[in-house]
């Protein structure tokens, strides 16, 4: 038998106090609310979030490619966007083009999206781009857009000027103000050391790789000597281990390179860049180095290098000493349109159909011009192997400059 409780419009057992009633309905939703809570905490989110990077994705070398693009097109004035991306033979839509609009625009070289109807340049992006303005005054606004304007790269700046440049781990630590995590340190130095080094401004002094200060190199210019190379240049440890089992290719950097016998010069050669450059540079993308000679698996080796080839996430092309396996080699991963890193040694001079592909030139014409450079050459590699493997398609190589139907004549077959 039960009453109506009229004040709440409920009803209760006889005897049974409203209040008492209430606290026991209130610890028995308890556990419910919590389960919600517990459930909503650990319900996966519908959407990713989104790394928004405090500097830009690319080097300004990179960049500044569509600032000397309106340069020779439009002669600096405003143009609009599709105009531009026809002359330059770039798809619209494509994500390298989103990417190089959208790096440019975080430099401050050029104003407008990837989507605006126009792209114009900045008055620095003008000058920075402009092959007739004064040297001293392009050098000048090409570090306020490289440099200055950038937070992280800034104070990197402000922090290591004048000074011998620190290793890789220090210069990371000095980004206190940056909200990064540690891919974002490692790329953010990365670029840092590859724009001061295309602006200039890291030199070699007393042995040292020296970092000067933008008012020392811009007195070091004379009042006409030509400074539009950056312009026209346009058109940086885990040790690698033999691999066994099944791989994770995704994680596999196979580094295409001359070997030869143990105590030949090329196995040195190999082994000091593989020790020194490669690997360290590609511990930061979390990519394990392989070299042909530590595959451990049975089978025929030509087999096991043809499936690195054509597998792995990323390769690198040692093209020093001019080696015709790593030619060869080099040649199935172009055509497998896959990310490719060309490197070459100073004294070797590459063919001329590889001449039109950028290749990371490496000085070791003695200890005093490597050692100094070493952290310099793994930020280079490191910011090349990152630019491949987000976007293969913008690292040209012979085919695809020379024969970009190539692929759609096999693709028809």
């Amino acid at each position: 038998m039960s009453t109506d409780n009229t004040d709440t419009g409920e009803l209760t057992r006889p005897g049974t106090k409203p209040e008492k009633r209430s606290r026991r309905r209130a610890a028995v939703r308890k556990p419910a609310k919590k389960r919600t809570e517990i459930a909503k905490a650990g319900a996966p989110k519908s959407k990713r979030t989104r790394v928004i990077r405090p500097y830009p994705g690319d080097s300004f070398k990179s960049a500044i490619e569509l600032g000397v693009a309106i340069v020779n097109f439009a002669a600096g004035q405003r143009v609009r966007r599709l105009t531009l991306l026809e002359q330059m033979q770039r798809s619209p839509t494509s994500h390298s083009t989103q990417v190089l609009i959208t790096n440019s625009g975080k430099y401050g070289i050029t104003k407008g999206s990837y989507q605006a109807e126009w792209l114009e340049l900045t008055p620095d992006g003008l000058l920075a781009c402009d092959p007739n303005a004064a040297p001293r005054e392009q050098l000048a606004a090409r570090f306020r857009l490289a440099i200055e304007h950038i937070a992280p790269f800034k104070q990197l700046y402000d922090a290591c000027v004048g000074k011998r440049l620190p290793a890789r781990e220090v210069m990371k630590d000095l980004l206190t103000a940056a909200d990064l995590d540690a891919t974002g340190r490692h790329e953010c130095v990365d670029l840092f050391v590859v724009n001061v080094t295309d602006l200039g401004l890291l030199r070699q002094i007393g042995g040292a790789q020296t970092l000067v200060s933008v008012e020392a190199a811009i007195d070091a210019l004379g009042t006409t000597r030509d400074a539009s190379s950056l312009v026209a240049a346009q058109p940086l440890h885990a040790s690698a281990s033999p691999i066994s089992g099944a791989r994770n290719w995704d994680r596999v950097c196979f580094y295409i390179t001359p070997i030869g016998d143990d105590d030949s010069d090329a196995r040195r050669h190999s082994d000091m860049f593989m020790q020194s450059l490669i690997a360290p540079a590609m511990d930061e993308l979390e990519l394990e180095v392989v070299r042909a000679d530590q595959i451990g698996e049975p089978g025929m080796i030509t087999a096991q290098v043809i499936e690195h080839i054509r597998l792995s996430q990323l390769c690198i092309a040692d093209l020093s000493l001019l080696n015709p396996n790593v030619f060869y080699e080099m040649c199935l991963r172009h055509a497998c349109r896959r990310p490719v890193v060309q490197i070459i040694q100073k004294s070797d001079r590459l063919p001329f159909d590889l001449n039109q592909v950028n290749s990371l030139v490496i000085d070791t014409t003695s200890m005093y011009t490597f050692v100094p450079q070493i952290e310099t050459y793994r930020a280079q590699i490191a910011t090349l192997a990152r630019k491949a493997i987000e976007d293969p398609t913008r690292v040209g190589n012979p085919i695809s400059v020379f024969f970009p139907t190539f692929w759609k004549g096999i693709d028809a077959e």
